[in-house]
């Protein structure tokens, strides 16, 4: 089989990587910075050849603005990003700087106050109260001032407006409203329709103008519930322990974002300002746009708002340098989920050639298909998961490694078959055109990147923060071609020794959780029916109409068909040269319960002619992935990458189809991977609740999750069976999506090479699951976790495309979002709970019903009053009619700018059709939703979710939850995790 020289081909057929010099000729190698004017005299940055077109602009005051077009839909993926994190937190108040990224969406002197000069008494009363609070150390004292400070903040409360930033940027039709603090930034994001941008920078010229720091005490609350999700997170916690052995003296390891428990009892209001008039300053942010926009009128806005904002020197602190690391240091945690260890080698920072050579290394140790740790422990199911990833900070770097244990295997065995890894990395035992191939493989993912808004947005802020040139950004790739393998196999002796830190996460109790009281607050006055001034004008400004656009799939979906009959449903890539391509079988495993095995056992297994890893790295070679999976309805073959590969990568893919030899070797190993992967599984909260108690609350005995083989069935069964199960699949019925150029040449391609039955088979009968009446029922099942989890679940009526348009705008206004009803209520005013929501969930099948669903989140000495507030709201909606106009505007503003582009267009349709729906709904949606009054809303409110009869699935510690509330809710049923999965059968099995 001819192999082709995938770097030559990335450079040859990917425009967005090739350039032309001034004479003509190609070099992609030419990349230098220029300056240039825009229409405004503005100054900005260029890089040439670079694929993603930036503008920098630098203002006067030193504001740093990014700006890119993307035109693929009206809209704008907005950050703010500030050199602020918990790096620079002051050592007695840790946690600040993300305590402070909470309190920017509160508002300023104009933003979500009614009556700012009243406010600002009780506010200053309040940071006072702090300030004695944080210097008490009589507990009875303490308590008796954090009372008062709750009677204040009561007080003030009736003053101020909840959540106003966030009706504001509902109004708009943003998306992704929300913040993050990491160490060595903070960034606030927006994504908004492209009209809305004048109102979108008025609003955040206003937001970070000033800092007020209103309904401060109930905002504590939800950070607690965060540090306490932090404590119930066994990744978490391996993941402080290892920064806290590989910077014993640098803020990395020593002061967690989330901030201490001790911290955030003593908040100071004095520092959090003081924190905010250092750092918020125009010379220490950026402002990054990506998305529909006109250069030279848009950083004309930004100059005319933020360009007005003083300019103050900035310092941020000297951080301590880190002593080498000579022997392994030694870190443990404990938790109820499965054992895994990780190994930790500190690097230098992001700017240092470290990174380079760090990049290379891990990407030829893993890269998820024909790397070092792939291919020896993965592909060879010589340890249950294995893995790792860089990761490159301002001043020091690391690269992690971890590995999960098979049955019967300890964590000792796994680290030392991962080092066994690493040395053979360091003894140059990988092939000459890996070094190449990975290369080519993260110019693909850059790629691809950089064609989709969001993520090109997020590279900008790390350039940003971490203060690295653009070009420098856009030479990285090219400069590790300069690497050779020996300076590669130089730099790993050099680099991997035993300096590094090594942790294990060991199943077990632990004893370092940090039990938070519940304060008792008193809920604070929401003001729903109340508005500042500045929203009232806000409300007044008018941006141009965005009109919806719909697609007629009938026209975008073109359709040709194979020399046997087969139908290809095809769209243009018109982006770049890449091709996805798809075989579609409407079978899964409710037709046949051994096709999700067989599929998975394939991917072990070799052919006459290619073991399994000599098969994944020819793949590799080709820069082609392919896959095969099954789900209970659908199968699919598919295969990606370079489309001048296509028909190489599709040879492949047949013969492998056509040829693989069963192994029993990898086959029992294969099983054994399976009965571990159940046992983790009853370990991981989430699956618990979200799969295994929900699965139950629907299906009860007779479901999908728990029609499965047990272990002795999964051994006696016969893997040529399965390997002739898979072969059979190609001579069911069939059809198939290519998103890609050329189909002439793809059709050609799949002529040659898929060779199916001249008569293909019908499907066999599926398996049907009834979904139960709901109501009653409280399924418990008893976890070792500081928070307690609640699902609730209620069967609605049966799928209608009729009241698809009222459950899309409740949800806006009732469940989901900053600025619900249900937020407001649980979170903002009675501080019950970092995590609440609700919504209507459409049935995915025009045959199945639809469900009401909520959820609870909350520390388990809360949950009685959480549940009490979540029900009484899910039985009777608050009706506010400002929310409600503001909720429809929203929903409207979004299905407008709303795009359906590229493969989207096809697998959109694809669903649709399972319910029935021909055309493109959101037209009917929109349509019905601009109708719609608050009257109409409350008619669907009283009509599908008033009253309805829920099963509530909880996971929690049974020591804290209160099982008395939980009974008022149902009658109780402690599950067994093994039944709840069906897993009784494999009792016998020891970790």
């Amino acid at each position: 089989m001819k192999k082709i020289n995938l770097l030559l081909l990335i450079v040859s057929t990917l425009a967005i990587f090739s350039c032309k010099q001034k004479d003509g000729s190609s070099d992609a190698n030419v990349i230098k910075v220029e300056q240039q004017k825009d229409a405004n005299g503005l100054s900005y940055e260029t890089v040439t050849n670079d694929p993603t077109g930036l503008r920098l602009y630098t203002l006067e005051n030193g504001l740093k603005v990014y700006l890119s077009k993307n035109s693929e839909e009206p809209k704008i993926q907005t950050y703010i990003a500030v050199r602020a994190g918990s790096n620079y937190d002051p050592k007695e108040s840790t946690g600040l700087a993300h305590y402070l990224e909470h309190m920017v969406f509160k508002g300023t002197d104009e933003i979500g106050t009614i009556d700012w000069e009243k406010e600002k008494e009780y506010l200053k009363q309040i940071s006072d109260l702090y300030e004695a609070h944080k210097a008490e150390t009589d507990p009875e004292k303490k308590n008796e001032l954090y009372k008062k400070i709750d009677e204040v903040s009561l007080e003030a409360s009736n003053y101020s407006v909840a959540n106003e930033y966030d009706k504001m940027t509902s109004s708009l039709g943003a998306t992704g409203t929300n913040a993050y603090t990491s160490f060595e930034r903070t960034v606030y994001t927006n994504k908004i329709p492209t009209n809305e941008f004048n109102k979108w920078l008025k609003l955040e010229n206003e937001r970070f103008s000033q800092l007020v720091l209103r309904l401060f005490h109930t905002e504590l609350e939800a950070v607690f519930e965060e540090f306490n999700r932090s404590q119930d997170n066994d990744g978490w916690k391996s993941y402080f322990a290892t920064l806290d052995g590989l910077f014993p003296n640098h803020p990395y390891g020593q002061q967690s974002t989330i901030g201490t428990a001790d911290h955030l009892k003593n908040p100071s209001m004095i520092s959090i300002h003081n924190y905010f008039d250092k750092y918020y300053v125009p010379n220490n942010m950026a402002i990054i746009l990506v998305g529909d926009f006109e250069f030279d009128e848009t950083i004309k806005s930004i100059n005319n708002s933020f360009g007005k904002m003083e300019r103050k020197e900035v310092t941020h602190p000297t951080l301590p340098e880190e002593a080498p690391i000579t022997s392994p240091v030694v870190k443990e945690v404990f938790g109820p989920t499965a054992e895994n260890i990780e190994i930790s080698f500190r690097s230098g920072g992001v700017k240092s050639e470290d990174k380079k050579m760090v990049t290379l290394a891990d990407m030829i140790l893993a890269n998820g298909n024909a790397g070092l740790i792939d291919l020896n422990l993965n592909q060879k199911q010589v340890v249950q998961y294995a893995g790792c990833t860089p990761r490159f900070l301002i001043d020091y770097g690391y690269h992690t490694f971890t590995g999960y244990p098979k049955s019967g295997q300890t964590l000792d065995e796994v680290k030392n078959l991962l080092l066994e890894q690493i040395e053979k990395l360091k003894k140059g035992e990988f092939e000459d055109w890996m070094l190449e191939a990975v290369i080519n493989d993260l110019k693909l993912t850059q790629t691809k990147r950089y064609e989709r808004s969001t993520a090109l947005a997020n590279a900008y802020v790390d350039a940003f923060i971490e203060q690295q040139d653009w070009a420098e950004k856009i030479k990285f790739l090219d400069e590790l071609k300069t690497v050779t393998k020996q300076e590669l196999v130089d730099f790993a002796n050099n680099f991997y020794k035993d300096n590094y830190v090594i942790t294990y996460k060991r199943k077990g109790e632990d004893n370092s959780i940090v039990k938070v009281q519940n304060p008792g607050i008193t809920p604070v006055n929401l003001n729903r029916g109340k508005n500042s001034k500045f929203i009232e004008e806000f409300n007044k400004i008018e941006p141009t109409p965005l009109q919806p656009k719909y697609v007629d799939f009938k026209s975008a979906i073109k359709e040709t068909q194979l020399d046997n009959g087969i139908k290809v449903s095809y769209i243009e890539n018109e982006q770049n040269d890449l091709f996805d391509m798809n075989i579609i079988f409407d079978m899964g495993s409710d037709n046949d319960k051994k096709l999700d095995l067989g599929v998975g056992y394939m991917e072990y297994l070799g052919t006459d002619k290619y073991s399994a890893e000599e098969l994944k790295k020819e793949f590799y070679k080709l820069g082609i992935s392919y896959y095969v999976s099954t789900g209970s309805e659908k199968s699919y073959v598919g295969l990606n990458g370079l489309k001048e590969n296509l028909p190489e990568g599709l040879e492949l893919l047949s013969h492998l189809w056509n040829n693989a030899v069963p192994n029993q070797e990898a086959y029992d190993k294969y099983v054994a991977q399976i009965v571990k992967e159940r046992q983790d599984n009853k370990l991981r909260k989430g699956s618990i609740l979200q799969r295994g108690l929900m699965s139950y609350a629907k299906y009860g005995e007779n479901s999908r999750l728990r029609n499965i083989y047990s272990r002795s069935e999964l051994e006696g069964m016969n893997p040529q069976e399965l390997v002739d199960l898979v072969k059979d699949l190609k001579n069911f019925d069939q059809r198939i999506f290519y998103y890609g150029k050329d189909i002439d040449a793809a059709v050609a391609a799949l002529n040659k090479n898929h060779k199916v039955a001249d008569e293909l088979k019908s499907y066999p009968e599926a398996t049907k699951y009834t979904e139960l009446e709901t109501g009653g029922n409280v399924y418990f099942v008893n976890y070792d976790m500081v928070q307690a989890e609640m699902l609730f679940l209620a069967k609605g009526s049966p799928f209608s495309p009729d009241n698809m348009a009222a459950s899309r705008l409740f949800n806006t206004y009732f469940g989901s979002g900053l600025s619900s009803i249900v937020f407001q209520e649980i979170r903002e005013s009675k501080s019950l709970a970092y995590s609440a929501y609700s919504f209507y969930a459409q049935a995915a099948d025009k045959n199945d019903s639809n469900y009401v669903m909520a959820y609870i989140g909350t520390q388990a000495n809360k949950m009685p009053q959480a549940v009490d507030a979540m029900m009484t709201l899910m039985n009777n909606m608050p009706e506010a009619e400002e929310q409600f106009n503001a909720a429809k505007e929203s929903t409207l503003k979004q299905l407008a700018a709303q795009r359906i582009t590229k493969s989207n267009i096809f697998w959109t349709n694809e669903r649709l059709k399972k319910l029935g729906i021909e055309n493109d709904h959101r037209e009917a949606m929109y349509k019905a939703i601009e109708k719609m009054t608050l009257a109409d809303l409350k008619a669907f409110f009283d009509q599908n979710i008033k009253g309805e009869q829920y099963n509530v699935m909880v996971i929690g510690n049974k020591k804290d939850v209160d099982m008395d509330a939980l009974s008022k809710l149902g009658k109780i049923q402690e599950m067994d995790i093994d039944y709840l999965f069906n897993y009784e059968k494999a009792k016998e099995i020891k970790q």
